[in-house]
């Protein structure tokens, strides 16, 4: 994943006040992933000249710094600065920039901003942006939802009636996140965050009925944009005359998949005629929610079954 200067202040324009001064000539300027970043340098930082950030927030301390300098070493400081490459300098509260540091700016162009925000929040801001913006993604094929308050995929060959069950889900009063290209963020070593292409956005395709605006027809509680992936559903065909043995019928049918280098639990649920896979796909979701709690049905079982042996064998 990569992000240039232009496309870094457009996104954050508006929510950070920002105002682009000087270095206009360096709006192509790329960053590119996190994974292609060693620990040093930071994508977003105050100004530092040993270890470089990607994104320098310059706030009224480092300009009083600068100012307290003597010309020849102020001088050499500004080069320093920007011989780094920076993806950009940022000036906090509305800080007046001085001539020499727009000319360096300009000179090399390096895009210089700045924000009427204080240089906290910039570095709150500027961290979680990039690090959502250049997270490693994948796409993936299937239904994605929020189901009992958790993000839910639903995957599937073509056919089994992922759409048609996302739809039942959300008349009960789920809500849909993405239909058919769900794309997943790693943002956390163990945390996958799904979303919705923008093009994509509200629309469930059904077999039979066409594309249906879920917003429009639902209302704005029925669609989210965002999801923390917890559980994956898999649906698969249960072909006439196939053995029964093959789906374990007292643990489920439980197990992971690795997405993006994170585990995350799996569900196959068998697709046959007169199942009802809607309160099928709930209850796997309850049963999920119970196990990451401590609770096991199937062990509590066991459990109750081997006690009541111990007490009736003479």
């Amino acid at each position: 994943m990569r992000i240039t200067a232009r496309e870094l202040f457009d996104q954050l324009e508006q929510r950070l006040g920002l105002r682009w001064i000087g270095g206009q000539r360096g709006a192509g300027r790329v960053l590119e992933s996190v994974d292609h970043l060693a620990r040093r340098p930071a994508l977003a930082g105050y100004l530092n000249t040993i270890h470089a950030n990607k994104v320098q927030i310059i706030g009224s301390e480092e300009l009083d710094y600068l100012d307290a300098l003597e010309p020849s070493q102020r001088s050499k400081l500004l080069m320093r600065i920007v011989s780094d490459t920076p993806l950009a300098l940022v000036v906090t509260k509305d800080r007046e920039a001085a001539d020499d540091l727009r000319e360096a700016a300009n000179r090399t162009d390096t895009p210089l901003w700045v924000s009427s925000h204080r240089g906290h929040e910039l570095l709150t801001y500027f961290q979680y942006h990039l690090a959502r913006a250049l997270a490693p993604r994948r796409t993936l094929h299937g239904v994605f939802m929020e189901v009992h308050s958790i993000g839910v995929l639903i995957t599937g060959e073509s056919g089994l009636g992922k759409s048609e069950l996302a739809l039942e889900l959300i008349s009960r009063g789920h809500r849909l996140v993405a239909d058919d290209a769900p794309e997943f963020n790693r943002i956390a070593p163990d945390m996958l965050d799904g979303s919705c292409p923008e093009m994509l956005q509200d629309l469930l395709e059904v077999r039979g009925i066409g594309i249906l605006n879920i917003r429009q027809m639902y209302g704005d509680t029925a669609v989210k944009r965002n999801k923390y992936l917890r559980l994956i559903v898999h649906l698969e065909r249960q072909e006439p005359g196939r053995d029964e043995d093959a789906f374990d019928r007292l643990h489920g049918t439980f197990g992971t998949q690795r997405l993006l280098d994170v585990d995350i639990p799996r569900i196959t649920l068998p697709v046959a005629a007169g199942r009802n896979l809607a309160v099928l796909a709930e209850a796997a979701v309850r049963a999920h929610l119970l196990k990451s709690k401590g609770f096991d049905a199937a062990q509590a079982f066991i459990d109750r079954q081997a006690h009541q042996m111990r007490h009736t064998t003479p």
